[in-house]
């Protein structure tokens, strides 16, 4: 059984992978049922962000400061045994919030009100796939893609399954059937121009590839690539020529260093993966990257491990070859976890999921260095986090 596969199983016994709108208010930091600390800041306006809690079964709101990039609690959704929500996914329209329930294999749609707070609209959508993990929407916001960790008769390894989202009411409806993905498809990203989307699969240690036009999924030339030992994370640079993937097992002849990250040269017509030059790239110290990002001016590559030992690490990219070289004080030793990092774009803050403290680390980078300073009351409890995704 992989990793991120024992973990899903653990967050289903626990219950009994760019939708909010800018709002400037007081923030007051709401009671959760969770029984988590908050923090309160009340300086500024905020925009919302939103989480998954697969022990509570429930998404909860965030509001992030845009002036400090601080972390408030604000509305939890009710909590629904045996669901497990993990993926996350937020319509373009910002009208429409996606999470996907691994527990009993469906998606619950929430609208979103204009202070951001959250409200189910209509029955949960069947997924049709098994043991769905990761969500994400298709740039032009037509269409939902999850990722089905598990196979089921029709899909003897995993799947996608694709949705088309109604724009008024954000319904869901299947297009086709759940199209295969290679074993334990888990991470899910679209290019930015929307045009190729790819997938980890951990337990065969590659990455498969697509291109995608009109809802329907083609593999591209060569797929699956070869990636490393336990293949767990996706990042795209803003130019859509580099692919990298954290390979959060693989051993490094030599090094002390668990994990590596594999770079790929993306062709521009057909989707294919070539290694880069030198590939895989690792750290001198630290286990298990497991996140991935590029800072929003494409200088860096981050991975994040969990920890707080050599857990953050940073690369510069060579803007001509993708080619990531470690930078200066790189692994940085500050407070990290796996299960998510991404860059809010308001302020350029830098957020990173860890679910075995069941907080939100948060900070800010330094743009020509790529080093961390960490926002003012981080970390932030949240309870569990799942999935992460930002209104900008």
């Amino acid at each position: 059984m992989s990793f991120l596969r024992a973990a899903r199983a653990a967050l289903a016994g626990q219950v009994g992978s760019r939708v909010g709108v800018s709002a400037s208010a007081i923030l007051v930091a709401l009671s959760l049922s969770c029984g988590t600390n908050q923090h309160v800041n009340q300086n500024g306006p905020s925009h919302s962000a939103y989480i998954t809690l697969p022990g509570k079964g429930s998404v909860l709101q965030l509001h992030i400061n845009n002036s400090t990039g601080e972390i408030t609690i604000g509305s939890q959704t009710p909590q629904v045994q045996n669901t497990s929500p993990n993926g996350l996914a937020l319509a373009p329209s910002k009208k429409f919030l996606y999470a996907v329930n691994s527990g009993n294999n469906t998606i619950s749609t929430f609208s979103v009100a204009s202070d951001g707070s959250l409200t189910q609209t209509g029955s949960q959508t069947p997924e049709g796939g098994s043991s769905p993990f990761a969500a994400v929407i298709d740039p032009s916001g037509k269409y939902l893609l999850v990722t089905n960790n598990l196979g089921d008769i029709v899909n003897r390894d995993g799947s996608i399954s694709v949705f088309s989202i109604d724009s008024g009411t954000g319904a869901l409806t299947a297009v086709g059937s759940p199209v295969p993905a290679n074993a334990d498809p888990t991470q899910i990203l679209f290019t930015h121009s929307g045009k190729f989307v790819y997938v980890t699969n951990p337990q065969i240690g590659t990455v498969t590839g697509f291109s995608f036009s009109a809802g329907v999924l083609t593999l591209v030339p060569g797929a699956p690539a070869l990636s490393g030992a336990q293949a767990s994370a996706l990042a795209v640079d803003g130019s859509d020529k580099f692919l990298y993937v954290a390979n959060t097992a693989a051993i490094n002849p030599g090094l002390t260093t668990v994990g590596n990250i594999s770079g790929f040269n993306i062709d521009p017509n057909t989707g294919a993966l070539t290694p880069m030059v030198g590939s895989p790239f690792t750290s001198t110290l630290g286990t298990g990257p497991s996140a991935l990002t590029v800072d929003p001016h494409n200088s860096f590559l981050y991975a994040t491990t969990p920890g707080s030992s050599d857990s953050v690490w940073c690369f510069a990219i060579t803007p001509t070859t993708g080619i990531p070289t470690a930078v200066t004080g790189s692994p940085f030793s500050v407070s990290a976890g796996g299960q998510f990092a991404l860059f809010d774009l308001t302020g350029n803050y830098f957020y990173i999921g860890n679910q075995a403290g069941s907080n939100i680390l948060g900070y800010t980078y330094n743009t020509s260095n790529g080093a961390l300073t960490a926002v003012t009351g981080s970390p932030f409890s949240t309870g569990a986090p799942g999935a992460m995704v930002l209104s900008e």
